[in-house]
C-alpha cells in the first residue's frame, strides 16, 4: 500500500504556491532580472528556402510579418476538408521566428538564460547562428544557457524552427511561440531554476485545525562559477496582507559547478488558510547573501492548506467536505487559439465560478502558469495532467514504450508544486495500456519521479477502460473514471480502500441558442441535458465529484458531428464563452443562490403558434411556477439536482418563471418575443488595463431590439474598427460551424452575440472601439490603458 494512504484516506498536510520570478524595484532588480521578450518578433509561415541563411544574424528578415507574442499561426489559416478532422480542418505546417535581442553591456560576466514557457511543438533553437537544441514537447516549459554564445552590449539574434505537424494529442493544438520568452539574467551564485518549493503542514488540519502552520522550506542554490562559493540564504516569510511572519537565514557552501540544498523550518502562528471561497496567498522572499551582499533575489507565492481524499466519503479541504463541481477544458479560445493572454486565463476561470464550477482539470496537458496563478488567486482547485504515459509523444504508449526518460513530466512537477491550487496530479488520460502489467510498470515508475519532488499530493489519471482488471488504478493514489457511470459501484466494490471521482463525465452535446438536431447544419439541441450523469456521481458518498467534459467548446475533435463543424460542442458555454443553457442546469446544481432559468431562452417561434413547446426550468428554487402572459401554467416542484418542465402552446408574448423556496419568490426570469434588431450593444469585460503590451480585452457583442433585449435569431454581420493604439487580436462568435476566419475585422453574430477581442499597448491611451452592422445603431466603447 501507498505510504499515503491510510484506512480508505489520502491525507496531505500542505502548503504550496507558484514560483513566479517578481521583477523588483532597483537595486534589486538587477540582482535576478526576467526580461520578457514578446515584442518584436517577425515569423515566416512554411519553410525556409534555406535554414542555412535563416540563422544568421546577417540574414533580412524584413519581408517576414511582424508579429507579438503569444501566437498561434494554425489559427491564420483557411478551413479545408483535406486538412485533419479531429485538429478542426485547419491546415498545418512549419513555421520560422525570427528576433533581433539587445543584451546590456552590463550581463557581462552574469549567467544569461532564454527561458521558453511553451512551443508547440518540435522546436529548434538558434543564437547568433548556433544551434542550441531542440524540444519536443509542446507543452512543457525549456530554458538554454547561452551565457557563452550571448554579446552584451551587442545585436542578438534568436531563431526559431517550430514543426507542429506530427501531433501529439487529438484536437486542435495549434502551432506557434504561444507561450512567454524572456531573457533571464543572473549572478553566477543564485537560486537554481524553480529551485525554491515550500511546504505547509497544518497538525491536525484535516479535522479543521488551524492553529499553527509547519513549514518547511527547501532552496536549491545553483554556483555556475570556477570556484567554490561560501553563502547565506536569507527566507522572508510574508503574510496575505504584505507584513513579514519571519526571517530565516543559513549558510551554505556551494561546489564549483554544483548545487546546494538549503533546508529550513519555521512555524506561522494562527494561518490564514487557502480555501475556495478566500484563497489566501503568502509569499516567500528568497535572497543569497555573499560576503554580506545580495547577489540573487527571488519571490514565490505559497497557500496554507489540507486536503484530504477519503474512499467512503470524499474530497475535504481544510477539514470540510467539498464536492469537486469540477470541469475539463483544453486550453484554446475563440479568436485567439492556443495563444491566450495571461489576464484572460483569469476571465476564463471566473466564468466557470459564475457556474459554480470549483475544479480545473487541464485536460490533457500541462497548463500555462497564467491560468494556475489564476486558479490560486480565484480559489479553482486543479487537477493537473501531464501528457504521456512514459517517453512517448504519439497519441497514445504503444506496447513497448519506456519509461526511462520522464524529463517532462519532472518539469511539469517541479515548475508546479508552489500552486495552493493543485489538488491532485494526473498522469495521463485514456491510454489503451492502462488496464495491464505493463501500463502499471510506467505508471509506477512515473509515481517515482513525482515523488521526487513531491509528496504532499495524491496521483492519478483518467481511465475510460480497464478499471474491473488489474493496472494502473492498482497502483495510482485515487482512481479517476472516465464515462463508466453504470460501473462506479462495481468498481469501488473491487477496490473499496480507494479514493474515487469522475475524472470525464457528462458529454452532452449542445450549441447555442439551438433547440433541434440538425445534422447538415452542425448543431446539436439544449434539450440534450447532462442531468442523469451528475446525479450519478452525487447521489454516492464514495464519488469525490466529478470533471464535466467540457467547461468551454473547443476547437477541433468536432462532436458528434464532422464537416461544417470545426469544434465540439460539449462545453457549458460555447468557445466564446457565452453560456448555454447547460451553464444553467449545473449552476442550479452547484450554487445557493437563488436563480432560474428557462429552456428554451428565447421567445421568438414564429410559425410554430399553437404548437406545444417543451419548457424546462432550471432552479436551485424548491418549487418553479411558468406564467404565459401573466396566466398561470402551474407550480412544480424541482427535485434536487433535476429541474421542472411544462408543455406550452407556442403564442408571441411573454413567458416567465418564479421559483419559491419556504413560499417566498427567491428568484425571477422573463422571456419576451423580441421586436427586430434595432441595435449593437458592447460590454468590454475591463475597462482597464495596464500599458504592457500584453493585457488583452475581452468585449462581448449583442444585436439587440428597441427595448434592449438581446435578438435570439439575428445573425447580422458586425464590422469592428479599433483606435487609439493597441491591436484587434480576434474576433469570433460561438458557432461550431462558421468557417469566416477568426483574424479580421468583421464577423456574423451567432444567436444575437459574437466576442471581440483587444490587446493593450505600451503606451499610456485611450482605446476605442467601435462596432456597426448596415441597419442598426451601432456603439463604442472606450478602454483606458495606463
Amino acid at each position: 500500500m501507498n505510504p499515503l494512504i491510510r484506512g480508505g484516506s489520502v491525507v496531505f498536510g500542505l502548503l504550496y504556491g507558484l514560483a513566479c520570478w517578481q521583477l523588483e524595484a532597483a537595486p534589486s532588480q538587477a540582482l535576478h532580472r526576467r526580461t520578457l521578450l514578446d515584442a518584436d518578433w517577425r515569423f515566416l509561415r512554411g519553410e525556409a528556402a534555406s535554414s542555412n541563411e535563416v540563422i544568421t544574424a546577417g540574414f533580412d528578415d524584413r519581408q517576414w510579418q511582424p508579429i507579438h507574442l503569444p501566437h498561434d499561426y494554425v489559427l491564420d489559416g483557411n478551413y479545408d476538408t483535406n486538412s485533419a478532422r479531429n485538429h478542426g480542418y485547419l491546415p498545418v505546417t512549419v513555421g520560422w521566428y525570427r528576433r533581433h535581442l539587445s543584451i546590456p553591456e552590463s550581463d557581462q560576466g552574469k549567467v544569461l538564460r532564454l527561458d521558453f514557457d511553451g512551443v508547440f511543438r518540435d522546436s529548434e533553437v538558434w543564437l547568433n547562428g548556433t544551434f542550441l537544441g531542440r524540444h519536443l514537447s509542446g507543452y512543457t516549459p525549456f530554458s538554454y544557457d547561452v551565457t557563452a554564445l550571448a554579446k552584451p552590449g551587442a545585436d542578438n539574434v534568436i531563431t526559431v524552427r517550430v514543426d507542429p505537424t506530427d501531433f501529439e494529442g487529438w484536437w486542435y493544438e495549434g502551432g506557434g511561440i504561444y507561450r512567454h520568452v524572456y531573457l533571464t539574467a543572473l549572478a553566477p551564485v543564485h537560486v537554481a531554476q524553480w529551485g525554491t518549493c515550500v511546504v505547509a503542514t497544518v497538525p491536525n488540519g484535516d479535522q479543521g485545525a488551524d492553529a499553527e502552520a509547519d513549514l518547511t522550506i527547501q532552496t536549491k542554490v545553483e554556483n555556475s562559477g570556477a570556484s567554490g562559493a561560501d553563502c547565506s540564504v536569507v527566507s522572508e516569510v510574508l503574510a496575505p496582507d504584505g507584513h513579514s511572519l519571519q526571517t530565516l537565514k543559513d549558510v551554505e557552501n556551494v561546489a564549483a559547478n554544483g548545487r546546494s540544498e538549503v533546508v529550513q523550518h519555521t512555524v506561522i502562528p494562527q494561518p490564514r488558510l487557502w480555501s475556495i471561497q478566500a484563497p489566501s496567498l503568502y509569499q516567500l522572499r528568497t535572497t543569497v547573501l555573499q560576503d554580506g551582499h545580495p547577489v540573487d533575489s527571488t519571490t514565490t507565492t505559497f497557500g496554507v492548506r489540507t486536503i484530504r481524499y477519503d474512499a467512503a466519503k470524499g474530497f475535504f479541504l481544510n477539514g470540510q467536505h467539498v464536492e469537486l463541481q469540477g470541469l475539463c477544458n483544453h486550453q484554446d479560445f475563440s479568436a485567439l487559439g492556443i495563444a491566450v493572454p495571461d489576464n484572460v486565463q483569469a476571465w476564463r476561470v471566473a466564468q466557470l465560478k459564475q457556474a459554480g464550477g470549483n475544479a480545473w482539470r487541464t485536460a490533457h496537458n500541462p497548463p500555462s502558469e497564467a491560468l494556475l496563478d489564476a486558479c490560486d488567486r480565484l480559489g479553482m482547485l486543479v487537477m493537473d495532467e501531464n501528457r504521456h504515459l512514459g517517453d512517448t509523444y504519439r497519441h497514445h504508449s504503444l506496447p513497448g514504450t519506456a519509461a526511462t526518460n520522464l524529463s517532462d513530466l519532472a518539469t511539469m512537477i517541479q515548475r508546479d508544486r508552489n500552486h495552493p491550487s493543485i489538488i491532485m496530479w494526473s498522469m495521463c488520460n485514456e491510454e489503451p495500456l492502462q488496464g495491464s502489467q505493463e501500463g502499471a510498470d510506467i505508471f509506477s515508475a512515473m509515481m517515482k519521479t513525482v515523488h521526487k519532488f513531491d509528496l504532499t499530493r495524491p496521483i492519478t489519471s483518467a481511465m475510460v477502460g480497464g478499471l474491473l482488471t488489474n493496472g494502473d488504478a492498482d497502483v495510482e493514489d485515487i482512481v479517476g473514471v472516465n464515462y463508466n457511470v453504470p460501473a462506479y459501484d462495481k468498481i469501488h466494490q473491487r477496490r473499496p480502500g480507494k479514493p474515487m471521482f469522475g475524472s470525464e463525465d457528462t458529454n452532452q452535446k449542445t450549441a447555442r441558442g439551438q433547440y433541434a438536431d440538425d445534422r447538415a447544419a452542425g448543431m446539436s439541441s439544449a434539450y440534450n441535458l447532462s442531468v442523469k450523469d451528475w446525479q450519478a456521481v452525487v447521489d454516492r458518498p464514495f464519488m469525490c465529484g466529478s470533471f464535466t467534459w467540457t467547461g468551454f467548446d473547443y476547437r477541433g475533435e468536432p462532436n458528434p458531428y464532422g464537416w461544417p463543424d470545426v469544434s465540439n460542442n460539449t462545453g457549458l458555454l460555447d468557445s466564446c464563452g457565452f453560456p448555454k443553457d447547460k451553464f444553467y442546469y449545473f449552476q442550479s446544481c452547484w450554487t445557493d443562490k437563488p436563480m432560474v432559468h428557462l429552456l428554451p431562452d428565447s421567445w421568438n417561434w414564429p410559425g410554430k403558434e399553437g404548437q406545444n413547446l417543451r419548457v424546462i426550468a432550471f432552479s436551485n428554487a424548491r418549487q418553479v411556477e411558468l406564467f404565459l402572459d401573466g396566466r398561470s401554467l402551474g407550480v412544480k416542484g424541482v427535485a434536487h439536482d433535476g429541474f421542472a418542465e411544462w408543455q406550452v402552446p407556442y403564442q408571441a408574448g411573454q413567458l416567465a418563471a418564479k421559483g419559491y423556496t419556504d413560499g417566498k419568490t427567491v428568484a425571477t426570469e422573463e422571456l419576451a418575443t423580441t421586436g427586430p434588431a434595432a441595435r449593437i450593444r458592447l460590454a468590454p469585460a475591463f475597462t482597464d488595463v495596464a500599458a504592457n503590451g500584453e493585457d488583452a480585452v475581452v468585449v462581448p457583442i449583442s444585436v439587440l431590439d428597441q427595448q434592449g433585449r438581446v435578438v435570439p435569431d439575428s445573425d447580422n454581420q458586425i464590422t469592428v474598427q479599433l483606435t487609439g493604439g493597441g491591436r484587434l487580436v480576434g474576433i469570433g462568435n460561438g458557432n461550431p460551424a462558421d468557417h469566416d476566419p477568426d483574424q479580421a475585422a468583421r464577423r456574423k453574430v451567432f444567436h444575437g452575440h459574437c466576442l471581440v477581442i483587444i490587446q493593450a499597448g505600451t503606451e499610456p491611451a485611450t482605446l476605442e472601439l467601435s462596432v456597426s452592422s448596415p441597419g442598426l445603431a451601432p456603439d463604442t466603447a472606450k478602454i483606458q490603458v495606463r
